[in-house]
């Protein structure tokens, strides 16, 4: 496995970033124990970052996954929070939830422009102080928006880019394809780690992932891609395209994913929490009830997480 510098946070990480969005109970809902057992898995193939977030509900398996386990792994979560007491909290509960004295990345979740960058600043200003004091070891945002990258390059106190990014530009906002990948490489030129997320399109690309990861794989100013798996085999199939290795046949077969779909119950109440959390507009509440246009849905299933009655999953 090849490791990089992250921009200037001085962390070295593996090219290939396990996603645990995909294991976790917002899609797949693995058993704790598989869950654990996939992350070591990872480990033992070179990979040594993790990708979760608050809202993937995800820290037990990652607790789990790293108790016990030789070498260094590192991790990187997101939050919501906004205010200075309230990241607080967050940064807390994820030292406790998986069992870290320092995380390694904590970054402002998915921003969507420079005026909610600014609205979030108190929660910033908080990141950075628990920077300086040892709890979180570098501070990152994450984003869809081509804004928000461009933004990142002039920001002093953000050290990790964590953008949406793949070769169909597909969940893109706010500009295109090229446009994305000018704002990332001008993050990247700034001094700032570069972890993509989405390289293949939340499952869109599931036809063609050797070419849809390897486009990713070979942009220079990426210095990983963070890919979820659900198994074994498809873990190292990612990780032999990363390195650019062939792919075993049988290697094949046995990593080859489904296609997913988001399912909306037929009991689903219409509430529109769903269509809040949507960034894409891929949600819309027509005659009582969630509807998906699944032409714009990324299958990051944020939207499930919105839902009290847990009427939305993937699928």
């Amino acid at each position: 496995m090849e490791y990089r510098r992250l921009g200037n946070t001085g962390l070295n990480v593996s090219r290939l970033a396990l996603g645990t969005l995909t294991m976790g109970p917002l899609q797949a809902n693995l058993g704790l124990d598989e869950g654990a057992a996939l992350i070591r898995r990872a480990m033992d193939l070179g990979v040594n970052l993790l990708d979760t977030a608050e809202a993937y509900r995800n820290y037990e398996y990652i607790k789990r996954g790293l108790r016990g386990v030789g070498g260094e792994c590192m991790v990187a979560s997101k939050s919501y929070a906004y205010e200075w007491a309230e990241m607080k909290k967050c940064v807390e509960a994820a030292r406790r939830g998986m069992d870290r004295d320092a995380i390694d990345i904590f970054m402002l979740h998915e921003q969507e422009s420079r005026k909610t960058l600014e609205g979030h600043r108190p929660a910033l200003e908080y990141l950075q102080e628990a920077k300086a004091r040892g709890i979180v070891r570098a501070v990152g945002v994450s984003t869809h928006f081509v804004e928000v990258a461009a933004a990142v390059a002039d920001m002093p106190g953000v050290d990790v880019l964590h953008p949406i990014m793949n070769r169909r530009g597909i969940g893109i906002q706010g500009g295109t394809l090229d446009d994305m990948l000018e704002a990332i490489r001008g993050a990247h030129d700034a001094g700032k780690g570069v972890y993509a997320m989405k390289a293949l399109g939340g499952g869109h690309l599931l036809k063609d992932i050797e070419g849809s990861l390897g486009w990713a794989r070979d942009l220079e100013f990426v210095d990983a891609i963070a890919v979820g798996a659900v198994n074994p085999a498809e873990l190292q199939m990612d990780v032999l395209i990363v390195e650019g290795e062939e792919i075993p046949d049988d290697l094949r077969r046995a990593a080859r994913r489904r296609e997913k779909r988001l399912l909306i119950e037929d009991w689903c109440k219409g509430c529109g929490e769903c269509v809040k959390a949507c960034q894409f507009g891929a949600l819309r509440v027509e005659n009582g009830r969630a509807v998906v246009d699944p032409s714009r849905c990324t299958l990051c299933g944020y939207c499930a997480a919105r839902c009290r009655d847990f009427f939305i999953k993937v699928v």
